[in-house]
């Protein structure tokens, strides 16, 4: 069985960015994948410190030495067969605790360990405003993900115009991932 995490951030249980993460798990539970749904903002999360006059244990071992979540989520994501990122837009970025936990896992795995490097990933930004930073915030999400040699599989914006059919769309778009996941991805980049 394929196991998926889904990382997901916003400070609203039931908004919009919870409703998209809920119709991909569906469409995932569809097809038996075992998904570990991951919400950032319930978690225990610190800046990155910049220690070590910018590069501290995470060039040197791939660790982080702040002592809260982050190790206990990054080891879920090694393990995964697949993860889903699915974060709220404010002004055209990812929400503050997902950056906080990206820019820490960006520098353990990029600079050292390569741990996530060729796992396929699903992007989902959820703008309830006007919508547009939905797009600017899926490149934000792909640039990091390129520094750590993960792959995205799709890029999918929700919007509060769109969400009436996107949102059905999404339990497609999980069901597909999972049978992408098992008879693997035709792309060849």
């Amino acid at each position: 069985m394929k196991k998926v995490v889904i990382l997901w951030s916003s400070p609203n249980k039931d908004g919009l960015t919870a409703s998209a993460k809920n119709q991909f798990v569906h469409g995932l539970a569809e097809k038996g994948v075992q998904v570990e749904e991951i919400h950032l903002n319930s978690k225990k999360l610190e800046h990155c410190r910049a220690c070590g006059n910018g590069w501290g244990s995470c060039n040197k071992t791939g660790s982080c030495v702040i002592g809260d979540d982050f190790s206990e989520i990054y080891h879920s994501l090694t393990e995964a067969d697949g993860i889903v990122w699915i974060s709220a837009v404010y002004w055209a970025e990812m929400t503050e605790c997902f950056k906080a936990f990206f820019d820490r896992l960006r520098r353990c795995d990029a600079a050292h360990n390569h741990f996530l490097a060729g796992k396929r990933c699903v992007l989902i930004a959820c703008a309830g405003g006007t919508g547009g930073g939905a797009l600017e915030c899926l490149q934000q999400m792909e640039r990091g993900l390129t520094h750590m040699r993960m792959r995205a599989y799709d890029r999918i914006s929700v919007v509060r115009y769109n969400r009436e059919y996107i949102l059905p769309a999404l339990i497609t778009a999980g069901e597909t991932y999972a049978e992408r996941l098992e008879t693997g991805f035709d792309m060849y980049y």
